[in-house]
């Protein structure tokens, strides 16, 4: 017999006592760096697959789970405790399970990025499910229940005389057919659709889409866009085409700007296989879909795709994962498009040594109705400095430019990567300068509410009437950014002309974005200034003239992706120009450089992106860098930058004395793997906390994956006091 009162003082459920148990493995959000296990032991009275959410105990908490794995265990009569000392499960969440593939890709994620999978399960799953019990998750599908089917019914087959047109509203191009074919092929390779700016990628995606939807009565796309604010035009045009064909409310948004309801919302559609195409930013990629066929990643070069914090995984890599990974008989086809593809993804999409690609390469260089790429002109702003006519650091011959499009009815788009009025204010006396006290940058000033504000922590402060240091009344601005750059614009245009900026400061507030958005449609704004939200994936019918005003400063940055950054926000900027064939030969890139006869400018001026790409691969290899090495960080951050970095010292020792990590220590060996030292990150204070990193490097992604592993048990050992915590970052995107 089962003794209940030491059930009971163990704080067991005793009716679990009198039957078959089961124990469940449950992964939990539970940090690498803490000291908790990846997975945790529960029991049930039933088998669970796994997949299955769940609520389970944690000390005094309840939260969502997911299950990993169920074993059968002792039964009534066994003589022993058994499974029965295990805390009982809480809920069984009224959903069907997130299926194998779903696990799998998780369990990967986990692996290869270092964390634990507990940490991925849980950013893949909306967050209002992590606070919902078992009965208000059961109110809530009740509730979704009881809403009216949709006009064209759930199943994504239109209704008899209730379809929308299946036709495209415009002809494709010889190009885009050529490249539609090609996708119809059994080559179960990754797509690089590398297509020009204005070619005609949306189109291919569109078409491609209905193709694979058609196919299956199930089947189930994904599109993934870099940024937040690219999502309602491709929203509108997804939706426009997709659910005249297939129904209203198959098409769903998922990404981190949406409320905690509509995420909740999209993500059920997506798992229970309403949804039919899922539009969504980088955490899309781990979204349960289970009839899922085609996944398009659209600007595939964009880092944003990676994340910089939390679990730290690449949404572009998943998606190529995920494709791979996929059964022959649920085939997922991914496509990555891009005008400027990353470096690694071209380097898998060209042969090398006579190996064939990785990837299959299908090119578009042409732009619809044969429409111009824009000029680039040079402008030497070594020449144009000591002019009198230089007008707030935009040469004569550009602001004259602007204006003659102006009045022709035209728009002209301004590129200044930096949003405030001034970077800094600054002591010409003292040499004081507007410091944040709380990270290592400078408070900017904003004019508009004479505010300096840190753009990391979020400090706000009055501007001083002084000098705080020495009293002097003369406080200047050092640089210019994006609100300094509208003001002279406004002054020099007069009232004739309109100036838009659009930034992360003019559009905070909810839908100011689409409306401004859509003033520049209809024609309303002559010249428009932004940061590089206003760069990536717009179609401006209007645009002749694009000026990337101060790009220099990426030039000669310390990390060594910096210039493919660059060049790909530079090709991206020039491409929202002359997107219309019938004003194309006006279009212009003004660029503003002290550096003119930089080979990178020179390959920008002729589009030529290829040999762009062909010189970047030849000083990467030649350097050993990636892709033809693999890198990770290890971060720290501490109180002090002593602490982190001892930390990290701590760390590098492990592996220099340790005997486990023998076989990653010998130089000769091809797995040998470098640890660099250890030093303070490039910002290397935020909010008060101090931040170091140390490179880890191999020749062999096995043997780099293989001893971070081997490392991992060791740095959860190593934290000490002072250190907040630690991470480990696989293919990091900046050093």
């Amino acid at each position: 017999m089962i003794d209940i009162d030491k059930l009971e003082e163990k704080n067991i459920n005793p009716l679990l006592g009198t039957q078959a148990l089961f124990g469940v493995s449950v992964v939990l959000p539970t940090p690498a760096h803490g000291r908790l296990p990846e997975v945790l032991s529960y029991c049930h009275s039933a088998a669970l697959p796994p997949g299955t959410l769940v609520r389970v105990p944690l000390g005094a908490r309840d939260l969502l789970g997911v299950v990993w794995a169920t074993e059968e265990g002792a039964r009534d009569g066994a003589g022993e405790l058994g499974l029965v000392a295990l805390k009982p499960i809480t809920a069984v969440l009224d959903v069907p399970p997130l299926g194998k593939a779903w696990v799998d890709l998780i369990r990967f994620a986990a692996g290869y990025y270092q964390r634990f999978a507990g940490e991925l399960a849980m950013a893949a799953l909306p967050p209002q499910l992590r606070d919902l019990d078992e009965a208000q998750f059961a109110r809530l599908m009740k509730k979704r229940a009881k809403k009216s089917i949709p006009l064209y019914g759930i199943g994504g087959i239109p209704r008899e005389g209730q379809g929308g047109s299946s036709k495209a509203s415009l002809q494709a191009s010889p190009e885009q057919d050529a490249v539609l074919a090609a996708l119809q092929n059994r080559d179960p390779r990754p797509k690089l659709l590398f297509g020009a700016t204005g070619s005609g990628k949306t189109e291919v995606y569109l078409r491609r889409i209905e193709q694979v939807l058609v196919q299956s009565e199930s089947a189930q796309a994904l599109v993934m866009v870099p940024e937040i604010n690219l999502t309602p035009q491709m929203e509108a045009r997804f939706a426009g085409r997709i659910e005249a064909r297939f129904g209203r409310g198959t098409v769903v948004l998922m990404h981190s700007g949406m409320t905690p309801a509509q995420r909740t919302a999209s993500w059920l559609a997506a798992h229970l296989g309403q949804a039919r195409l899922v539009l969504g930013t980088r955490l899309a990629v781990l979204a349960s879909m289970p009839n899922l066929r085609l996944i398009v990643v659209d600007e595939e070069h964009d880092p944003s795709y990676k994340s910089q914090d939390g679990s730290r995984y690449s949404a572009r890599d998943l998606a190529v994962y995920r494709a791979s990974s996929s059964p022959s008989n649920e085939r997922i086809q991914v496509i990555l498009g891009s005008a400027t593809p990353s470096i690694e993804t071209w380097h898998n999409a060209n042969p090398v040594h006579d190996k064939p690609p990785r990837y299959q390469r299908l090119d578009m260089p042409s732009r619809i109705n044969a429409a111009a790429m824009p000029k680039v002109r040079l402008v030497d702003m070594r020449l144009q400095q000591k002019s009198e006519l230089m007008v707030g650091g935009l040469a004569p011959a550009l602001m004259a430019a602007i204006t003659e499009r102006a009045e022709r009815g035209e728009q002209s788009l301004l590129f200044l990567n930096r949003r405030g009025y001034a970077p800094v204010l600054h002591c010409g006396s003292c040499e004081w300068k507007s410091a944040c006290p709380n990270c290592s940058a400078n408070q900017v000033f904003h004019k508009k509410d004479r505010r300096l504000r840190c753009h990391h922590c979020s400090l706000t402060t009055a501007v001083p009437r002084q000098c705080p240091l020495c009293g002097n009344l003369d406080i200047g601005m050092q640089g210019r950014g994006t609100e300094q750059l509208e003001e002279l614009l406004v002054q020099q245009l007069g009232t004739k002309f309109r100036v838009l900026r659009l930034d992360a400061d003019s559009t905070k507030t909810k839908g100011s974005l689409e409306a401004q958005m859509a003033s520049v449609h209809a024609g309303e704004v002559d010249v428009l200034v932004g940061t590089q939200m206003v760069t990536k994936g717009h179609d401006f019918r209007r645009i002749t003239l694009v000026a990337a005003v101060n790009p220099d400063s990426a030039l000669f940055a310390a990390d060594f992706r910096a210039p493919e950054r660059l060049f790909s926000l530079l090709m991206q900027a020039a491409g929202r120009a002359g997107r219309d064939a019938s004003i194309s030969s006006a279009a212009e890139m003004w660029l503003q450089t002290q550096h003119p006869e930089h080979p990178l400018y020179k390959a920008l001026a002729a589009h030529d992106y290829p040999a762009f790409a062909a010189s970047q691969l030849a000083e990467r290899e030649g350097a050993a860098m990636p892709p033809f090495s693999y890198q990770a960080l290890v971060r720290a951050e501490g109180r002090t930058q002593e602490l982190a970095q001892a930390f990290l010292d701590s760390a590098a020792a492990v592996v220099a004395t340790e005997s486990a990590f023998e076989l990653w220590r010998d130089p000769a060996s091809k797995n040998y793997v470098t640890l660099y030292p250890a030093v303070p990150m490039p910002m290397q204070r935020i909010n008060n906390v101090e931040r170091a990193q140390m490179l880890v490097e191999a020749p062999s992604r096995m043997a780099l994956q293989r001893m971070l592993t081997a490392w991992q048990p060791f740095l959860r050992e190593l934290k000490t006091q002072g250190v907040l915590r630690w991470a480990l970052d696989v293919d990091p995107l900046t050093i």
